[in-house]
């Protein structure tokens, strides 16, 4: 940022530099803000206002902040509250696939985070993703080793992708998956709304043993983008009870294994791709 923006400097300068600044440092105060460029209190008011009404700051109670970015958090933040509880089921059945000593690999989404708060407690693990969420609510745990995998981070979501990131996923290995879904119609293929990620999503099943889908029921009985599996040749889509009867059928008819709270696990074998329920 240009440090020489002062009192004597344009409006638009001086807004340019307060926008480059919010951008780079974050949230900021009014009294801040007129300390460092030599402004009345009164001036950086009249400045915020008018960036917020062009959409390129937030006004935070005293100050501002960085839309973009604020915007960005909101989302997914709304993401994360929404089906919270359908998710926790998943989580929880999820867990229960999983045993110590195990490689886990979780794809980036809010379903799989959920599933990340869950293994907190059943290390030791190894988990290998592309999430920067869920590496973070690993951050700490002792019995687990979280392998974060690099690439570039997108631009509307906050996980890694691209060549670096499919070059990583190749070298590696995983005992059990659990890969998130935007969407699963009704004859059992999984959709992912970014052709990239939905890419990806396919080369971390190829080095794994067993593979779960995870989505919610709400995601069920609609397609997006990408169709990346047929779910018929994964261990099982894990859904929450919600999930319409009939279109339960119609995927157990197709040869979708459905994990669902209430079902009975007999066994899961680790090096197979196929989990026996009844």
């Amino acid at each position: 940022m240009n440090e020489q923006i002062n009192a004597n400097s344009s409006p638009d300068a001086r807004r340019n530099a307060i926008t480059e600044l919010l951008n780079r440092d974050g949230e900021q105060s009014v009294e801040s803000l007129a300390e460092r460029f030599d402004v009345s209190g009164m001036t950086i008011r009249r400045d915020l206002a008018d960036l917020a009404q062009i959409g390129r700051v937030l006004r935070t109670h005293g100050g501002a902040a960085p839309a973009a970015r604020v915007s960005f958090e909101f989302k997914f933040l709304e993401r994360n509250r929404r089906m919270a509880t359908e998710k926790g089921q998943i989580a929880t059945l999820a867990a229960s696939l999983v045993t110590p000593c195990k490689t886990v690999m979780l794809d980036s989404g809010t379903t799989t985070l959920a599933i990340a708060r869950q293994l907190r407690t059943l290390g030791p693990l190894t988990v290998l993703t592309t999430s920067l969420p869920i590496a973070s609510e690993l951050f700490g745990c002792e019995q687990i080793s979280t392998i974060l995998l690099g690439g570039r981070l997108r631009q509307d979501s906050p996980d890694l992708t691209g060549p670096l990131t499919e070059r990583m996923v190749d070298v590696l290995r995983a005992d059990i998956a659990f890969l998130g879904a935007d969407a699963v119609d009704g004859e059992g293929n999984a959709y992912n709304a970014s052709l990239e990620v939905g890419g990806l999503i396919q080369k971390m099943a190829a080095v794994c043993s067993q593979v779960f889908c995870v989505a919610d029921s709400s995601k069920i009985g609609r397609r997006e983008l990408m169709r990346f599996s047929q779910l018929n040749e994964w261990a099982g889509l894990i859904t929450d009870s919600g999930l319409d009867s009939a279109l339960a059928g119609k995927l157990t008819r197709r040869g979708v294994k459905l994990i669902q709270p209430g079902s009975t696990q007999t066994t899961v074998v680790a090096g197979r791709r196929k989990a026996v329920w009844r």
